[in-house]
């Protein structure tokens, strides 16, 4: 049964000068009940235009939808579709109406009219689904990223929808708890045949599904099973788009040994790992040098070049539940420092003390500089400070206000008196290093692309040129290639000497570029050191609540078949060596 069918439907938004933006040209596409969709695309493709077209949120401009067999324009089918087809969108601030858990949670089964105890029993139950049952009564503004985005999740499955759209719905969680939510949703899927349709840029979630869509440009380029979709790598790149780290794993290989992947090697992990190791196995490597990338070779900071020092700092929101406890960590310069944790842990509560946007209650925080320290504890330090310590936050297009572009990335340097022609030149150099034209300078930052406006929130802070700065999730919502930019960035600024403290749920990206890790766990630090020494014991990571890397994971799944592998690689090419090196080919 056709639950969903898109004939031909345009979009178009209209701007402040009367002109028309399109961003759906001519889509069509057709989803049966208790399909399981991925629609990828990079920023800016229209997927999410795409879903509120769906959810009966807009209308289409050209074209028709069909939900259930209700044509989205007729208007008398409008709660019909709403109140089984429940949309949960990329912030959750957009969605979260409950001044606590429980309420925002019964908004939505209370508007349809269920009684209790009913109601209860459903607040209950899907609070209990995405674990935020010991936070019923907390209230909302004092959740976590991580913890809104389960609460907006619980929400939606509090409607007992029909059809379920999540648009980058997992994207501020953290590794388990990601794979907690994508498990219930195929769970829910599986036992009440739900629909589902997920619009994300996690290339392993697009993997789990049935299908994929691929977008570009407001148009559908390509459809397919996911292996069909990700074995044209190539194509996929061209789209700004990637691969789940296994498939590039393979791709690599399949290059360097002169093979040829097929759709069933890439089925699976399983059938992919499988197909790896026989390409090994059966290659002659005369060249294999030629086929090689450069991989990175971090050098441990020294220990002695301590830039900042946090000392048994502890602090609680409400006077009885202690956010952080206890932490002590030294951050070394020029080093890149990931903290990393489940939602909740007290990973933002530790940065927002670091340039004293919060004043330690219990412990202390100190910049050392060359001529004095400055502890955020004294008042007459936190200006200077500031100057000191960037901070980006997790929704950086949030610290936009400004008219244009460049009065946004000049305002925290107004203060200083800088000559003009100091204050553009620094204005200049901070849009050049987050990969920006100067032609954008007089525009409205609002009028930006999402990863456009993350990249002049970026140039703010780095215009104040700080010795240190804190990304708290820099590229969560982004696509591959945004993404890619944005580490990028952060690689460049640490060769300028900047310290980086990067707050991550992304573990590929944080084994791959972090220099040191830090976990921590209940508002506590439960381990530090590099990525080779913190994944060395998958057991123990994983009893914390970690999750080491997916690339991590399924070299351990390799281990099955060839057990001279080391699993502990940083990134891909880190891989291809140690696959390689399994055959005794001198790579040194």
């Amino acid at each position: 049964m056709k639950q969903i069918e898109v004939k031909e439907a345009s979009f178009a938004y209209m701007q402040d000068d009367d002109a028309n933006r399109i961003a759906l040209n001519g889509v069509s596409l057709e989803i049966e009940q208790g399909d399981y969709i991925a629609i990828l695309g990079p920023n800016g493709s229209g997927k999410s235009t795409l879903a509120k077209l769906l959810n009966n949120i807009e209308l289409p401009t050209k074209g028709d939808v069909f939900v259930f067999g209700i044509n989205t324009k007729n208007e008398d089918g409008f709660w019909d579709i709403r109140s089984k087809c429940a949309c949960v969108f990329q912030n959750p601030d957009n969605q979260i109406v409950g001044t606590t858990v429980e309420e925002d949670i019964a908004f939505g089964p209370e508007n349809l009219g269920i009684p209790n105890p009913e109601l209860r029993q459903i607040v209950d139950a899907s609070m209990k689904y995405v674990g935020l049952e010991k936070y019923a009564t907390k209230q909302t503004a004092n959740l976590s990223g991580g913890q809104k985005q389960k609460l907006a999740i619980a929400g939606a499955l509090a409607m007992n929808p029909s059809i379920i759209i999540m648009d980058e719905s997992t994207s501020m969680l953290d590794p388990n708890s990601r794979d907690e939510v994508l498990t219930l949703v195929e769970k829910l899927r599986h036992e009440k045949q739900i629909t589902v349709i997920t619009i994300t840029h996690d290339m392993y979630e697009a993997s789990r599904c049935d299908r994929v869509y691929v977008m570009y440009h407001g148009e559908i380029k390509k459809v397919g099973k996911p292996s069909s979709i990700f074995l044209e790598r190539d194509k996929m790149l061209e789209l700004g788009l990637d691969c789940p780290s296994h498939i590039n794993l393979a791709h690599r290989i399949a290059k360097i040994t002169h093979s040829k992947l097929t759709q069933e090697d890439l089925v699976s992990e399983e059938t992919c790992a499988k197909r790896i190791i026989e390409m090994v196995k059966n290659a002659e490597f005369d060249d294999v040098k030629s086929y090689l990338k450069p991989d990175k070779n971090i050098q441990e900071v020294e220990p002695s070049k301590t830039i900042m020092q946090i000392e048994n700092l502890s602090y609680s929101y409400d006077g009885d539940f202690k956010a952080i406890e206890d932490v002590s960590l030294d951050v070394r310069e020029g080093e890149i420092l990931a903290i990393i944790g489940q939602s909740g842990c007290g990973k933002t509560t530790l940065i927002t003390h670091l340039n004293a946007l919060i004043r330690p209650q219990e412990g202390s925080v100190t910049l050392i500089c060359s001529n004095m320290n400055l502890s955020t504890a004294e008042k007459k330090h936190i200006k200077l400070l500031r100057q000191e310590v960037g901070l980006v936050f997790q929704y950086p297009e949030y610290q936009l206000f400004e008219e244009t572009v460049y009065k946004d990335v000049a305002f925290g340097i107004k203060k200083m008196k800088l000559e003009p022609e100091e204050e553009r030149r620094r204005v200049l150099e901070a849009i050049k290093l987050v990969g920006l034209k100067e032609d954008i300078l007089e525009g409205s930052p609002f009028e930006l692309s999402g990863g456009q406006k993350r990249r002049v929130a970026l140039a703010g802070v780095l215009v104040m040129r700080p010795k240190v700065l804190v990304l708290d999730e820099p590229a969560s919502g982004l696509d591959p290639r945004g993404r890619q930019g944005m580490l990028r960035i952060i690689e460049s600024l640490k060769a300028r000497g900047v310290t980086i403290i990067l707050v991550s749920h992304y573990m590929d990206e944080v084994a791959e570029y972090a220099d040191r890790i830090c976990c921590m766990k209940d508002g506590k630090v439960i381990m530090l050191g590099s990525s080779t020494e913190i994944f060395e014991d998958i057991d123990k990571v994983e009893q914390m609540g970690i999750k080491v890397s997916r690339l991590n994971m399924f070299m351990r799944l390799m281990l099955k078949y060839n057990s001279s592998i080391n699993p502990n690689v940083r990134s891909v090419e880190d891989a291809v060596r140690q696959l390689i090196n399994t055959k005794g080919v001198e790579l040194c």
